[in-house]
């Protein structure tokens, strides 16, 4: 169902490729958009056994998406330097692509908003439980959303797959 990897030389181990996604700080999402058009957006996230979540507006262009068409894909960048002299770029990445579906049940939403709170905010976490807490505005404006995996890929640069920095140094 899903395509192997072109280069496969330069795949990542699943655990790495899991460490990508749980290190990540930001990644991106693509959605059916509208009149079948691409939909891709920056947003934080969490990553839980096989899954990320991530919360959205209880209206919007990535929920219609979603709701429109549940397949979704999800990418993360873990590293990208950029090497002018030699026209390339050094990069670690994930992409995982999965089925969304809106969290309903309370305490699963309670829990990766806690979860995005400790990733993000964990200075402000008892300030953070107070914004989200159930019956509040904040509870009531945000869904959260759980993508279940079902493949994963990570790749990186040929030259850090080799441990062969001169491939970088040689091309300039």
């Amino acid at each position: 169902m899903f395509r192997p990897m072109r280069r496969s030389r330069q795949q990542l181990p699943e655990a790495e490729t899991i460490e990508i996604l749980k290190s990540g700080i930001s990644g991106v999402l693509a959605v059916s958009g509208d009149d079948d058009y691409p939909y891709a957006v920056p947003l934080n996230y969490v990553y839980r056994d096989g899954k990320l979540f991530f919360h959205i507006a209880t209206e919007g262009h990535k929920l219609d998406g979603m709701m429109r068409n549940a397949k979704v894909s999800f990418c993360v960048i873990a590293r990208e330097d950029v090497v002018q002299k030699a026209f390339t770029t050094l990069y670690r990445s994930a992409i995982a692509f999965g089925r969304a579906r809106v969290v309903t049940d309370d305490a699963e939403k309670k829990q990766a908003l806690e979860e995005l709170i400790a990733k993000y905010s964990p200075d402000y976490f008892t300030e953070g439980l107070q914004v989200i807490a159930p019956g509040t505005s904040g509870w009531r404006r945000v869904i959260i959303v759980e993508v279940q995996i079902e493949h994963l890929t990570g790749k990186a640069s040929l030259e850090i797959v080799t441990g062969k920095p001169w491939a970088v140094e040689n091309k300039a």
